[in-house]
């Protein structure tokens, strides 16, 4: 591990952090002139409303505009810097290294709210301690950015060719919305009062395929958008109160999203009552005037409709075209300050506007960035993240001390994917480096065995590698070896933002390297190293191991040996359904999901379940009690406890999950969708009892007569079980009256 070079931010007095703002010549609230006549917004005794609106009140029309352009010029007149543009996905993106944790589909897999509270916790910590670094030291190294960040991706992998799952949660909304609102909240901090950081909630809605994204519509029933594609986005604006969310690219239902009224005003901000701001996705405004209204749409009422429909922050189309909008009456003055407001209440919260002392967040120290804390947590991630798809006979853990040598194979072996949004990782493990790490004393025999791609498969041309000479050397390797590690997998140059795979096969020659492997040696392992899912059902069904092990960040090559070697048992479970085939999966512009589409609708056996994943232990589950067993209208929550006893003589941790389902719908429904979850760790012989408590409400159907969620009287299952193919045990209850939720807004159909 590197020694930091960053400096630690000393115990200074207030006086003294003034002096340091002006010397490293950024805006300062507290120097500007009207700091002397103690204005309104200045007092931090006043509500963060009666501030707001003190400091709107005094802005002109220019320097509104200014304020709504995330990258225009510093407002001096109120001490305010522009915030720019940042990231912090799975680690900071900043200049300088960061800690890297593993890409967010591979946190997703963990299944571990608490793990995934604990990294965002991490990151905000380092995006923190580096703008107190530059906010106090003028020499303070690296891109000096504000604290408005563009995270989590909380859109869904309705999509298996979607390039960027390796940015999201999955393809499930409960699971997506519980992991999103651990993130969202853990870095945004808990104080009272205070943002750690501004969370952004990207990107909304209905985004998953990148041709075309910038014009494309996606055609939506009312019924799929509140039932499949919103709810994630309900929990991290109502429970997670993300301070503020994007407007993605496409259109729904001939709308586009940034101009989208009943998108970004009557649900977001009505509906689910959303008390932040709306961010276009960078060049949102540009995307309609050259996108979907080319040389149909101008500038100026562009910028007015994304404002009048809802959206309060964006480029510099803002700053240049709010004022002519406003004096030509197509932008109003309320919507204009309703904007402005937003951002500034979020800014306020932020504490650009207050002495750093009275605020906590001002105290953490650069110490942090890279610390060895962060690191331990970062390898935790990565451990619990590997999901074990096949173990026939027990063939891993693998023991190093049976072992003379072994054959390190494959393109992934030894090389470092970060995924999308990355920032600079901190001596990364690459797989290679971590096998021989903890396989000291055996004959390490590396062969890459062939490219990742061809060329005509990736952006990039892929490294200088001749596969003919290289499957020789590989099957020469794997015969002289005791065991075959075999590293496959993809990276960002197959599938990443604006590169939707083609194919859910192993790109170029990998799978013909690994049929060679293993038929020179059975006893080989096979690691896939993706983001998307991959169906290969050869590897299935003839690799005695495989694993799916994501891109793991910096501490991956140490957690995939961990793995292997036995030092970690693996729990971690698929976020998303390994397709048998391409066949299975329909139409990429097929936004209704009961057409085939997930687990809750797939049509026919898959390779491996949503859900799925091997531990090293076994688990069984018994006395599942339900209650009440009937529902009625006093009734808001259905109560299940199961045990769980670990069977094995190994410790480890189980993720126990429950669905729910309508045994007799009036409508199609479901065959079963995911309402609970936790994971329990457990010593061998061991019981314990997993308690889960479903609302009401979360049984409900959406009923587009009545625009409303709707619990239907009749007969319910639940089910809890290891996947979402393997249920261990069922209990049944009765709702004895209809449920009905409040009225939503109805879909507005066309622009």
């Amino acid at each position: 591990m590197r020694t930091k070079t960053v400096a630690i931010i000393p115990a200074i007095s207030f006086a003294v952090t003034i002096a340091f703002r002006t010397f490293a010549g950024e805006p300062d609230p507290f120097t500007v002139p009207l700091a002397a006549q103690k204005p309104l917004y200045l007092d931090t005794r006043a509500t963060v409303d009666a501030r707001v609106a003190d400091l709107v009140s005094r802005m002109s029309l220019e320097e509104k505009a200014i304020a709504l352009d995330h990258d225009g010029p510093d407002l001096k007149r109120f001490g305010l810097r522009s915030d720019k543009w940042n990231q912090c996905l799975h680690g900071v993106c900043w200049t300088q290294p960061t800690t890297m944790f593993p890409v967010s589909i591979a946190m997703a897999a963990t299944w571990d709210t608490n793990l995934v509270h604990a990294e965002a916790a991490a990151i905000s910590d380092e995006a923190r301690a580096i703008y107190n670094g530059w906010r106090t030291d003028p020499n303070f190294p690296g891109a000096h950015k504000g604290i408005i960040y563009r995270a989590p991706v909380i859109n869904i992998s309705r999509n298996p060719y979607w390039g960027r799952i390796n940015e999201c949660f999955g393809e499930d909304p409960y699971l997506t919305g519980r992991i999103g609102v651990a993130y969202v909240t853990g870095l945004q901090g808990d104080d009272p009062h205070y943002l750690k950081l501004a969370a952004t909630l990207k990107h909304f809605a209905v985004n998953n395929v990148e041709r075309d994204r910038r014009k494309l519509d996606a055609r939506v029933s009312e019924r799929m958008l509140y039932e499949y594609w919103f709810p994630h986005w309900r929990d991290c604006v109502v429970e997670g109160k993300a301070s503020s969310v994007m407007a993605s690219y496409n259109g729904i239902n001939g709308t586009p999203d940034n101009i989208n009224h009943w998108l970004l005003t009557d649900v977001l901000k009505d509906a689910w009552r959303h008390e932040g701001f709306v961010v276009s996705d960078l060049g949102g405004v540009n995307t309609m005037v050259n996108g979907h209204f080319k040389n149909r749409l101008n500038y100026a009422d562009a910028v007015a409709e994304s404002l009048m429909a809802g959206c309060d922050f964006s480029d510099k189309e803002f700053m240049n075209y709010v004022p002519e909008a406003v004096r030509d009456g197509k932008l109003s003055q309320a919507r204009l300050n309703d904007a402005v407001s937003r951002v500034m209440r979020v800014r306020m919260r932020l504490g650009e506007f207050d002495p750093p002392e009275e605020n906590p967040y001002s105290r953490i120290s650069t110490n942090v960035i890279c610390c060895p804390e962060h690191r331990q947590l970062a390898l935790q991630a990565a451990r619990e993240a590997i999901v074990l798809l096949k173990n026939r006979n027990a063939f891993l853990p693998l023991d190093p001390h049976s072992l003379k040598t072994i054959a390190v194979i494959g393109p992934h072996a030894d090389i470092f994917t970060p995924g999308g949004y990355s920032g600079i990782p901190d001596h990364p493990v690459k797989p290679l480096d971590g096998i021989r790490r903890h396989a000291p004393g055996i004959e390490i025999l590396h062969v890459a065995g062939c490219r990742i791609a061809k060329s005509s498969e990736m952006v990039a041309p892929p490294a200088e590698v001749n596969d003919e000479d290289e499957l020789g050397n590989a099957v020469a390797a794997a015969r002289r070896a005791d065991a075959v590690i075999l590293f496959l997998g993809t990276t960002t140059g197959i599938e990443a933002e604006d590169r939707d795979r083609t194919s859910l096969s192993l790109p170029g020659n990998q799978e013909r390297l690994a049929e060679a492997v293993i038929s020179a040696n059975p006893r080989t392992v096979v690691v896939l190293m993706s983001a998307g899912p991959l169906a290969v059902p050869w590897l299935a069904q003839h690799a005695r191991a495989m694993m799916q092990a994501w891109w793991l960040g910096e501490e991956g090559g140490d957690a995939i040996a961990d793995v292997i070697f036995g030092r970690t048992n693996p729990s971690g479970r698929l976020p998303y359904t390994i397709y048998a085939s391409e066949a299975q999966v329909p139409p990429q512009n097929e936004y209704d999901i009961s057409k085939g589409f997930t687990y809750m609708y797939v049509r026919g056996p898959v390779l491996y379940s949503f859900g799925y994943g091997l531990s090293y232990s076994t688990f069984k589950y018994s006395n599942l009690r339900v209650s009440p067993e009937r529902v009625s209208d006093d009734d808001t929550a259905i109560t299940a406890t199961v045990d769980v006893k670990n069977t094995s003589t190994r410790a480890g941790d189980d993720v126990v999950q429950l669905y729910t389902r309508e045994i007799h719908p009036s409508v199609v429904r479901a065959r079963h969708e995911l309402r609970g979850f936790c994971r329990i760790a457990l010593q061998p012989g061991e019981t314990k009892t997993a308690k889960f408590t479903v609302p009401v409400e979360k049984l409900a159907f959406y009923d587009e007569t009545r625009h409303a969620f709707v619990v239907e009287p009749g007969w319910y299952e639940i089910q809890v079980g290891e996947s979402s193919d393997d249920i261990r045990v069922r209990g049944r209850f009765r709702v004895l009256t209809t449920h009905i939720g409040e009225a939503l807004p109805p879909v507005v159909d066309g622009r």
